[in-house]
């Protein structure tokens, strides 16, 4: 497993336009970065590759949580917790064109492998409800655990995960029957959920201090790591020829943990000082860059993994939540 890590980092490495990190690309032209402000009730649109603020998006929605873009980055959606909405946005012109109330509390979105569903979890009533890419209108509604919080899916798109804070599992559900075909006991309020470039599920314990992982193999947690208090959310980049290696905003020591991912023995690498509060947190395409969003001090910093200095940094709305970035 970690010679083909290597692999792959040699093959990113060969494909940079020079040794020195900061001068290779770090996303494609017209890129962007997305950011949910929850207590702004909007989207913060910034150029990816210059970091300049483009826009802000109106959600239309209270409490604007999470954010989840189609594959050919036409579409945004963006879940509204306080409003039970889920707002769909057109990236081209950066408005929002539709609203869909899903149930009480909208907490995550997901789109499916294919991009033709959207799922969103719902905290206020124990479900998830399934929405039409094209039509804008719900399809189903799956009941799972107490308080859903998190939601990802497989790399063969065949099993949902979803994490739940009210009974501190996370559910696998069969995303063509909807069936739950298994709950795995994981920790103190799971929250968000991220495939791995391993194909495993990586989830933290925001009410705990630790991360977990699933085999999506066997449907069973085979790894996890103390990584500091209110862990939040997980991305994965490389450190020179170093990784991949997973990026944990925790959220009660304001820095990013940096955790090998080699299963047989979780272990943080190191830990870099960022802003107040961490949450959200993506790497770009090559994983030499972490975007990471801060809800005390209301910004996003952008973090150079070969150096883990801060190379940008710039003002968003109000308790930003979660950063998404087109490819």
């Amino acid at each position: 497993m970690r010679t083909d890590w290597m692999a792959v980092a040699a093959a990113l490495l060969l494909g940079a336009c020079a040794a020195d990190p900061m001068a290779r690309p770090s996303q494609p032209p017209n890129a962007r970065i997305y950011v949910a402000n929850e207590s702004s009730n909007s989207i913060s649109v910034i150029d990816a590759v210059t970091f300049t603020p483009l826009g802000t998006i109106d959600a239309r929605g209270d409490s604007t949580h999470d954010l989840a873009l189609t594959r050919d980055g036409k579409r945004l959606f963006a879940t509204n917790l306080a409003s039970g909405r889920v707002s769909v946005v057109d990236t081209d012109s950066m408005e929002t064109i539709a609203s869909i109330f899903t149930a009480a509390r909208a907490h995550v979105v997901a789109v499916t492998n294919d991009s033709r569903q959207v799922w969103v979890a719902n905290i206020g009533n124990d479900t998830v409800s399934i929405i039409d890419v094209a039509a804008y209108r719900i399809l189903g509604t799956i009941h799972t655990g107490a308080g859903p919080t998190g939601l990802t899916f497989s790399r063969d798109g065949k099993f949902a995960y979803v994490s739940h804070q009210g009974d501190r599992t996370v559910a696998v559900v069969d995303t063509e029957t909807h069936q739950i075909v298994k709950v795995i006991p994981v920790g103190a309020n799971p929250h968000f959920l991220v495939l791995g470039p391993d194909g495993r599920i990586w989830g933290a314990n925001t009410g705990g201090d630790d991360i977990y992982v699933i085999d999506p193999a066997t449907q069973e947690l085979v790894a996890s790591a103390v990584v500091g208090p209110a862990p939040q959310q997980i991305a994965f980049g490389f450190k020179g020829i170093s990784g991949p290696n997973a990026y944990i905003t925790v959220g009660g020591t304001n820095k990013v943990a940096v955790v090998s991912t080699d299963v047989r023995g979780l272990r943080v690498l190191e830990e870099i000082d960022v802003g107040v509060r961490p949450n959200g947190i993506w790497a770009n395409s090559q994983g030499t860059r972490m975007f990471i969003v801060h809800e005390g001090s209301n910004d996003l910093r952008v973090l150079d993994t070969g150096t883990n200095e801060i190379v940008a940094q710039v003002p968003v709305g109000r308790k930003p939540i979660r950063v998404v970035v087109s490819r």
